[in-house]
């Protein structure tokens, strides 16, 4: 059994279990999938082809990420319709349980200044949206390679509140900020 999946069922589930009364195992939230993305708008300005965008999340992810297009111009931004303006890969399974040990091990501590996930970053249907403002945090990266922000998106399922999120994302490793009174 792999360690996260391990720490879903013998911290997560109990713990989830006695604050909530669930009437099913099934009901009890998981972490469906993770995306991750990265706009890649202004590379050209960088002098970086969307092609090192796409091997930088490959190695990051270990797996090959899906270049998102414009589907329609917009003058005032300066796209066309079929211009490249993103990276995104859609993790599960094994993948997702490397992806997620390493994030709240690894990553999320090397953050500079890093005091807790706000929780506001919890959206009304329990998914977890995370900014990462400079993406030599993660282990793959080395001096002076890829630098750009990217967005990390955690889906629990089936649709929880943020209340129950949040308790699965605790028992699972994340740290939270303490909530203002």
């Amino acid at each position: 059994m792999h360690a996260f999946q391990k720490q879903y069922s013998t911290v997560a589930v109990p713990k989830l279990t006695t604050a909530k009364q669930y009437a099913s195992p099934y009901l009890i939230p998981k972490i469906s999938r993770v995306v991750v993305n990265m706009g890649i708008g202004d590379l050209a300005t960088l002098g970086k082809t969307p092609e090192d965008a796409s091997a930088f999340i490959a190695t990051m992810t270990g797996q090959q990420p899906v270049v998102v297009k414009a589907r329609k111009a917009i003058a005032g931004f300066k796209i066309r319709a079929g211009m490249p303006v993103g990276v995104k890969v859609t993790l599960r399974g094994p993948r997702m349980h490397d992806f997620l040990i390493k994030f709240t091990q690894v990553v999320l501590p090397r953050t500079r200044d890093f005091r807790g996930i706000t929780p506001t970053s919890i959206a009304p249907d329990g998914s977890l949206h995370l900014g990462i403002k400079d993406s030599t945090i993660f282990p793959e990266t080395t001096q002076g390679s890829f630098q750009h922000p990217l967005q990390v998106t955690l889906v629990a399922t089936p649709a929880c509140s943020p209340d129950e999120a949040r308790l699965l994302y605790e028992a699972l490793g994340f740290v939270f900020q303490a909530q203002a009174n």
